[in-house]
């Protein structure tokens, strides 16, 4: 998808007005999740597989991310189902040293297999979002996580994981926003 039709299609921020609950959840979700997945479908092959920070991911990289963060966060944490390689955009197990300081352990990094595109990625992450949807709207946004999942004694409620995804995509889009502006100043030689 090239810049202009990105351009043609706006992805448009859900309405000032609503009802709270998880439907805005919901929607909030869907619009940053295509924002993001529309900002690196934009770019081209070369710029998605490009590192432009000091911190060496790749916009393919964040775009593989986020799929699996809202996996882990409303699947294998809020539902505690299993879900195949939980940290697959690791290139190890638990990249976390605590949960309090966000550190990550040495050598950890994001990673995207071999021969992996941005548009099966964005594809895997649309159904994800379905998924997610699916699970906001079945539940009570005060229910707490299951347990047996990603989390122990003290599990959140499904309100708590959708602030705590919906502040990873924000951060992460603005990621993205840095890294498209850089690609568009050209070659980083």
């Amino acid at each position: 998808m090239s810049e202009e039709q990105r351009a043609a299609e706006p992805i448009v921020e859900p309405p000032a007005t609503g009802e709270y609950g998880a439907r805005r959840f919901a929607d909030y979700l869907d619009w940053l999740r295509a924002d993001l997945a529309g900002a690196v479908l934009a770019l081209s092959p070369e710029e998605q597989s490009t590192s432009r920070l000091a911190s060496g991911w790749t916009p393919l990289e964040l775009l593989s991310h986020v799929l699996h963060m809202e996996q882990r966060w409303f699947v294998w944490g809020f539902l505690g189902e299993r879900i195949g390689q939980p940290w697959g955009d690791w290139t190890v197990e638990e990249p976390w040293t605590s949960d309090v300081d966000g550190d990550t352990r040495p050598g950890a990094r994001w990673q995207v297999p071999e021969g992996t595109s941005a548009e099966q990625l964005a594809e895997r992450l649309a159904a994800t979002g379905r998924r997610t949807r699916e699970i906001l709207l079945a539940h009570p946004i005060h229910t707490p996580a299951a347990p047996g999942g990603r989390f122990g004694d003290d599990p959140p409620t499904l309100e708590w994981i959708c602030f705590h995804v919906l502040a990873e995509y924000a951060r992460h889009a603005g990621h993205l926003d840095v890294v498209v502006e850089l690609a568009a100043e050209g070659p980083t030689d």
